[in-house]
């Protein structure tokens, strides 16, 4: 199983970006994808997760508003679109596959690698 996030970069705050995680090897359309994100020294926090039905999609407090999570099973991706941007949503990106909709980091099963937003002041 692979998941491949992309998307991240240096952007200055109030602007956006849209974060992109490529799975395969998995049956993409049975799996929960979540987006969490890390900062050096501290846990990893969850953003957001979409069941498959894309019926219920929690957001974490600090970017509801602010951010899109969407999926597209067919093309086997998952996105991240985040607006209005703040220099604490500074962080490696993280894409996650689990079986269950929750916030906890470790009942996910499979990782990407992570990718860099920077947001700028």
């Amino acid at each position: 199983v692979q998941l491949q996030a992309s998307g991240g970069g240096l952007v200055q705050a109030g602007g956006s970006l849209r974060l992109s995680c490529a799975a395969s090897g998995l049956t993409f359309s049975s799996y929960v994808m979540g987006w969490f994100r890390q900062v050096p020294g501290q846990e990893r926090e969850f953003v957001v997760a979409i069941r498959w039905s894309r019926n219920y999609s929690p957001y974490a407090d600090s970017v509801k508003g602010r951010s899109t999570i969407s999926r597209d099973d067919a093309k086997k991706l998952v996105y991240l679109e985040m607006n209005n941007l703040k220099p604490e949503d500074t962080a490696v990106y993280y894409c996650a596959a689990g079986s269950n909709v929750v916030r906890d980091a470790k009942r996910y099963t499979y990782w990407g690698q992570g990718t860099q937003v920077t947001v700028s002041s």
